[in-house]
C-alpha cells in the first residue's frame, strides 16, 4: 500500500472526520490545506441516490461561474456562415464546419470546450467516439447546441467559464469550482451558482435521497466532507 505524503498527511490531519462542515467552513479548509506548489483546482464531488441507468433520473446541465475557473478556455465550435464569423468575433479559438469534422475525426482535440449550432448536428453527430469520452460531445441540455444567433452568447459563457455537470455510471457528480488562489468568496459564489443549476435539473418524482454525500477537494489535499443541508440550501448573488 502506498503511503501519502507528508504534505496530504498534515493536510488529512486538520479535517475532523466526525464533522460535516458547511460551505464557508470548507471553503477556508480546503484553501488552507492547498499547498502544491501550483495553484490546485478546487472542486465538488457528490455522491447521489439517482439511478443512472434509468433516463428519468439522468442528470445533466451547466452553469456560468460567475468568477470563472481561473484558466484559459478554448473554444471550439461547429458553425458555417454568418454563425462562423460570430464565433470568431466573439473569441472562439477554432472554428469549422465539415473541415473542422474531418480534423477532430482524424485525433485533433486541442480545445476545453465545444459548441455548435444545430444544423450542423447531423455531422457533427458521428464524433461522438471522439468527443463523447471526453465529455465535450455538444448536447442541448448543456446549453451547447444552440442556434446560429445564440452562437456569440454561447461562445462568451464559455470564455468565461461555463462549466457542464452529468451523472457518471456510479451516479456521481464531479465539478470544477476554481482555483486555490481564488478568494474565499469567490470560491463561495461559484459554488452556490452550482447548487442553483444542479437543483433546476433534480429529477421530477425522484424517490428517496437526491445527494447522498458531498465533499470538497483540491487537486492534491483531501476531501472535506460537506454538511449536505447546508450545501443545498445555498442561493447564487
Amino acid at each position: 500500500m502506498t503511503s501519502k505524503g507528508k504534505r496530504y498527511t498534515e493536510a488529512a490531519d486538520r479535517i475532523d472526520r466526525e464533522n460535516f462542515y458547511g460551505p464557508q467552513a470548507a471553503i477556508a479548509l480546503v484553501k488552507e490545506n492547498s499547498t502544491a506548489k501550483f495553484d490546485e483546482t478546487i472542486e465538488i464531488h457528490m455522491q447521489t441516490g439517482l439511478d443512472p441507468r434509468h433516463a428519468e433520473e439522468q442528470v445533466r446541465g451547466s452553469a456560468v461561474l460567475p468568477h470563472g475557473l481561473g484558466k484559459e478556455v478554448r473554444v471550439a465550435v461547429f458553425a458555417e456562415g454568418e454563425a462562423a464569423r460570430d464565433a470568431t468575433e466573439n473569441g472562439a479559438e477554432i472554428v469549422g464546419g465539415d473541415d473542422l469534422i474531418k480534423k477532430v475525426e482524424g485525433g485533433f482535440v486541442d480545445f476545453d470546450a465545444v459548441i455548435a449550432t444545430r444544423d450542423m448536428m447531423g455531422k457533427v453527430g458521428r464524433l461522438g467516439r471522439v468527443l463523447g469520452p471526453r465529455g465535450l460531445m455538444p448536447n442541448p441540455r448543456a446549453g451547447t447546441v444552440v442556434a446560429p444567433e445564440d452562437i456569440a452568447r454561447s461562445v462568451g459563457e464559455a470564455k468565461r467559464g461555463r462549466i457542464e455537470f452529468r451523472l457518471d455510471k456510479l451516479a456521481n457528480l464531479h465539478v470544477p469550482l476554481g482555483k486555490a488562489s481564488f478568494p474565499e468568496n469567490n470560491l463561495e459564489d461559484n459554488l452556490a451558482t452550482f447548487i442553483e443549476a444542479l437543483q433546476a435539473q433534480r429529477p421530477e418524482g425522484t424517490k428517496g435521497v437526491f445527494i447522498k454525500s458531498a465533499a470538497l477537494t483540491s487537486t492534491m489535499g483531501p476531501a472535506i466532507p460537506l454538511d449536505i443541508n447546508q450545501t443545498l440550501a445555498m442561493k447564487a448573488n
